[in-house]
């Protein structure tokens, strides 16, 4: 079960490294990796595993609406929580992060998205196992081996280990938080007020998107499973919706407040600025990064809504709303409206998909700092061009929102 990269690295480099020096560019070694993987996948028993799930469950989405679920565990008892604790991931090195990921091992069984409305005693127990607010107890009985299965990358999902079909699946005792029960159990309930009710409650956004997966909620006959690409997206997309339906009340930001961040292989930037609500998201991919491999230009995608909000799913995919999250919750935190461009230039050290998550939680690590304050837009995009590898002006050019941030004093009667 190799961990591929999307280039060539010259074997000189890795001699001389010995996955110490990672002079390859990249944030883990995939030799390393791979090394641990498969000494761990040689101790996987053939025919089933035992552990303590997170808890967590993973929905797929090919042959809808008849889909597989994955519940998950690691082959490890005690007190498992940090496999599905994205919000302490960024402190993780990289390396340490996917061996652990990579080491949920999952179980399959092919159900219908309608059974949730009238669970059987298998997805009962899934809906239990995720509703627990500690690690559940959970043995597993597969018909093949997890020896030589694909491991999961997705741009949307947290990385996961391999599967094989489910046979049968015991759990241990669940905990379930008091709220998280009483919206299971609440069938008159809509999914999008259940959603914000458990945010509301503290309840991290990761976890709602697998509750919300699971088919836990909603009104009763019309409660389904959903994929999870599809769920850590609704969640990201309805919880910052209440966020903006209620910081369009508050007063505007009088300046212009800016905000980066700079990690390993990626740059993230943010300017609120005085207006009502305006939101960009922007990416720029670079050469020899996740989704250029083979390009030989930087690419530069932007997303927007004005005021009103957008009716279409927009073309730069989930982290559009993970990012609409993270700047909702800081001009909520502050009880202020304003204009939002987010941009994130990502280098060609960066060549694994980790999931959405990665931009939800280093968008709100960047918002818990303290912010620079300008007084113009293109001071603050001046003070950017320190930073950023792309031209300041191929972001302003490829930007809707900047031409509508260009007059704030009047705007902000708007």
């Amino acid at each position: 079960m190799p961990l591929k990269t999307s280039f060539k690295i010259p074997a000189e480099l890795c001699i001389k490294c010995r996955s110490t020096k990672l002079l390859c560019g990249l944030t883990y070694c995939p030799i390393s990796i791979s090394e641990h993987l498969e000494i761990k996948s040689r101790t996987i028993p053939r025919d089933g595993v035992a552990g303590a799930s997170p808890p967590s469950v993973f929905v797929g989405r090919y042959g809808y609406p008849k889909i597989q679920l994955y519940p998950s565990t690691p082959a490890e008892s005690g007190d498992t929580s940090l496999y599905e604790s994205p919000s302490q991931w960024l402190s993780m090195d990289m390396e340490k992060f996917l061996e652990m990921r990579l080491s949920l091992l999952r179980g399959g069984k092919l159900v219908s998205v309608s059974d949730a409305s009238s669970p059987g005693y298998f997805l009962q127990d899934v809906q239990i196992m995720t509703l627990s607010s500690t690690p559940v107890e959970v043995e597993m009985k597969l018909e093949g081996s997890l020896r030589g299965s694909r491991y999961l990358l997705s741009e949307y999902t947290p990385p996961m280990g391999p599967s094989a079909p489910l046979q049968s699946m015991k759990i241990g005792t669940a905990k379930p938080d008091a709220l998280a029960e009483k919206v299971y159990y609440d069938t008159d309930l809509k999914a999008a007020e259940g959603m914000y009710s458990l945010y509301r409650s503290s309840i991290d956004v990761s976890r709602i998107s697998r509750i919300l997966s699971v088919g836990s909620l909603g009104v009763g006959k019309g409660r389904k499973l959903v994929p999870t690409r599809w769920s850590i997206t609704a969640a990201d997309k309805t919880i910052s919706d209440f966020n903006v339906k209620n910081l369009k009340r508050h007063p505007s930001v009088d300046d212009f407040h800016v905000f980066v961040r700079a990690v390993s292989g990626n740059l993230f930037m943010g300017i609120v600025g005085p207006g009502s609500w305006r939101y960009e998201w922007g990416e720029a991919w670079f050469p020899g990064s996740t989704w250029n491999s083979f390009g030989d230009r930087v690419q530069v995608m932007i997303d927007h809504e004005d005021f009103a909000g957008r009716k279409t799913y927009p073309d730069i995919g989930g982290c559009y709303y993970s990012s609409r999250l993270a700047v909702s919750e800081y001009l909520d935190s502050i009880r202020r409206s304003g204009v939002a461009l987010l941009w994130r230039e990502i280098y060609p050290n960066f060549n694994i998909p980790l999931g959405v998550w990665y931009v939800r939680e280093n968008m709100r690590e960047m918002f818990r700092g303290r912010p620079l304050h300008f007084d113009s837009l293109e001071s603050a995009t001046a003070y950017l061009q320190r930073f950023t590898k792309v031209p300041i002006g191929l972001w302003k050019a490829k930007s809707w929102v900047t031409s509508s941030m260009k007059n704030p004093t009047l705007d902000r009667f708007f």
